[in-house]
């Protein structure tokens, strides 16, 4: 048997100096599948929590069982990755930083140190991360990464401390998620025990008109085409809370706002019960519910599903209810 010839040297040297072969691309779903698993994974997450409302048993181990089937938290949070992917514009910190551009160079330059709160985050390379104007800290029921702490907002401790204090707050897709329309407003609630008010007084003059702030994307049609919510109804429930809006921006997809938290709360306005404001067979059922702040803001998850959590919405989904 003929022995086995080595290859050249020099072949051998080439063999050696090449580079790796590049890894095959990840799969993608196309932007149809991504919604449909999207949306599919929301109704499902919908009709469990009401069937928790109602503690039945038979039909939450159902819908448990159907959110498993379609492949449960880690295909969902794939398919807001990908919606939220540069490739689809889906970025909405993009629009935060080109409201921020006129005092970007002022926040670079000020001694206070800007912190952020990201809930529902899924990257640490947007457009504010990338800002370098914030110190951000990152959560998510279910991180995917590293950077982000695996942390319930609602189940966050509460701190009077500066140190555990923010001077925004970025809520872009999470409040659409939360399935029960009391947790929505709870979570709005709480968002201002994170909120540093006395900050602004150690910032520029130039600043203190923009923080302590919130930043709150929703789907269009959670304002657009809910029979019990819209944009006034939502200003008078930031108003209670003692907010008032800085910038709003609306597209066919996403309406964004900046909020800035100037006033003391009021309490005694703080009861938004659910009422049709808007009447009509194709509209969908967003609605915030929201109690006084003393029965409201003290912890306890309110957005937990089918034994797992839910994180940011992504942009595709467009419709509430």
């Amino acid at each position: 048997m003929a022995k086995k010839r080595k290859a050249p040297a020099i072949r051998r040297a080439l063999v050696k100096g090449r580079p790796p072969l590049a890894p095959k691309p990840q799969a993608v779903l196309s932007k149809q599948a991504t919604q449909k698993l999207i949306s599919t994974h929301h109704g499902l997450n919908r009709k469990l929590a009401k069937a928790k409302a109602k503690d039945d048993k038979e039909e939450i181990d159902k819908l448990n069982k159907q959110i498993m089937d379609s492949g449960g938290l880690s295909s969902y949070q794939l398919a807001s990755k990908q919606g939220q992917s540069s490739e689809r514009g889906g970025d909405s910190s993009l629009v935060l930083m080109e409201w921020l551009k006129d005092v970007k160079a002022v926040m670079a330059s000020s001694e206070h140190k800007f912190r952020m709160l990201e809930v529902g985050a899924l990257s640490t390379t947007n457009a504010c991360s990338k800002s370098g104007i914030f110190d951000i800290e990152r959560i998510d029921l279910n991180s995917q990464g590293q950077g982000i702490k695996q942390q319930d907002f609602m189940e966050r401790p509460l701190s009077q401390y500066e140190k555990d204090q923010f001077d925004i707050i970025s809520l872009s897709l999470v409040l659409n998620f939360v399935p029960t329309d009391e947790g929505r407003g709870a979570m709005l609630q709480r968002t201002c025990q994170f909120l540093d008010q006395r900050a602004p007084r150690t910032m520029p003059a130039a600043l203190q008109d923009f923080f302590p702030a919130l930043f709150l994307v929703l789907p269009s049609a959670c304002v657009a085409n809910s029979r019990y919510t819209n944009d006034e109804r939502l200003t008078l429930i930031m108003d209670s809370l003692g907010y008032v809006m800085l910038r709003r921006k609306q597209t066919d997809k996403l309406v964004y706002y900046l909020w800035l938290l100037r006033d003391k709360p009021s309490p005694d306005k703080q009861v938004f019960r659910k009422e049709e404001i808007k009447p009509g067979g194709k509209r969908n059922n967003f609605c915030i519910v929201m109690k006084n702040t003393r029965d409201s803001v003290h912890g306890g998850s309110l957005y937990q599903t089918a034994g797992e959590s839910a994180m940011a919405m992504p942009m595709e989904w467009l419709a509430a209810g």
